[in-house]
């Protein structure tokens, strides 16, 4: 299945969730982690193929009915998220990551449950960052992705309290070197 028509599935899906069911909060969340960065420092920029990145991760989400962006306080995440919010023409919530990762999750799901119910968030974080939202949202606990895997997109789609919440995990954009694919098989087979 194409990715184009696994968001369109999505957005159906976002659209039939009743909001009754959910009790105020968004209902189908988009996370991936923040693009390519141009170095390891603190709070480097994204390189020419993160803001490619950048700028697909907006076409894919082009028809997707977002409601809102949620990014952390660094410049990669915002520069990945951009071109995203302003397609939408959102303004991007800053939850911080600075610190404990379970901190920083609960954070995002906070600002999750302040959205009206039944809408869709698209979320940028980081490679430590995106497993225990995930978790925090109710989802299944994944591992911390791998350094170079800056592909990865997950969709959890929140069923109200009579379901568990659904996650489908897929690509985007260019694909992830060599090393980080054999990398983020390797985590899955154990």
């Amino acid at each position: 299945m194409s990715l184009c028509r696994i968001f369109h599935l999505a957005a159906l899906l976002a659209i039939a969730v009743t909001p009754a069911a959910l009790d105020g909060q968004a209902s189908t969340v988009i996370l991936v982690r923040h693009a390519e960065k141009a170095a390891p420092s603190a709070d480097p920029d994204l390189t020419e193929a993160g803001r490619a990145r950048a700028e697909e991760l907006a076409v894919v989400l082009g028809h997707f009915p977002l409601q809102a962006v949620i990014v952390s306080e660094y410049r990669r995440t915002r520069q990945t998220a951009d071109p995203t919010a302003a397609a939408h023409h959102l303004i991007p919530i800053v939850v911080p990551a600075r610190g404990d990762a379970n901190a920083g999750a609960d954070a995002v799901t906070a600002a999750l449950r302040r959205l009206p119910a039944g809408s869709a968030a698209l979320i940028v974080g980081h490679s430590n960052t995106l497993g225990p939202i995930i978790a925090a949202l109710g989802g299944p606990r994944i591992p911390d992705l791998c350094d170079g895997e800056h592909a990865t997109l997950f969709l959890l789609e929140l069923r109200g309290a009579q379901q568990p919440p659904r996650l489908l995990r897929a690509s985007y954009g260019a694909a992830d070197p060599p090393e980080a694919v054999d990398c983020a098989h390797q985590i899955q087979l154990h």
